[in-house]
């Protein structure tokens, strides 16, 4: 599993590798895909993605993340070889389905759908962004208020 971002110029260049590596998926008897951060925000806080692109490799329920060259062969080599069972699998306290990581992934959801509603409130409404903020600022403390009380 890749994840990347169709601005980052690293996953640029990786994409042609990465290609060339999923035409073997079928020969190496594994499921070889990308995700694009950017239409799947949950994506980034449930595998803690801080730099692009990151690469995971899943087997029974455990995920372990290459660290590796970026070449074909390298990717093709990780898999046949097995060189995958001398990395450490991620721990379970920050596996993606664990209750840490789906409260990240949440939590980068919610700020996505605060960010469309930035959006919608200032170029489909013509609110002025001051006034998005205030609305915001209001729902804050609106909902500070109902869990104080």
């Amino acid at each position: 599993l890749s994840s990347y971002a169709p601005w980052c110029p690293a996953c640029q260049n990786l994409q042609p590798e990465w290609e060339k590596f999923a035409e073997w998926g079928e020969d190496l008897e594994v499921n070889i895909a990308k995700v694009d951060v950017t239409e799947q925000p949950g994506l980034s806080g449930r595998f803690i993605i801080t730099a692009l692109p990151t690469i995971y490799h899943c087997k029974d329920g455990e995920f372990r993340r290459y660290h590796g060259a970026r070449t074909k062969t390298d990717f093709i080599n990780f898999i046949s070889d097995q060189e995958w069972k001398s990395i450490e699998p991620v721990s379970s306290w920050f596996g993606p389905s664990s209750f840490l990581m789906s409260s990240m992934s949440a939590l980068f959801q919610f700020s996505m759908w605060i960010r469309h509603c930035h959006g919608y409130l200032t170029e489909s409404v013509g609110m002025p962004v001051w006034g998005s903020y205030a609305v915001f600022a209001l729902a804050t403390l609106g909902s500070a208020l109902v869990l104080g009380l």
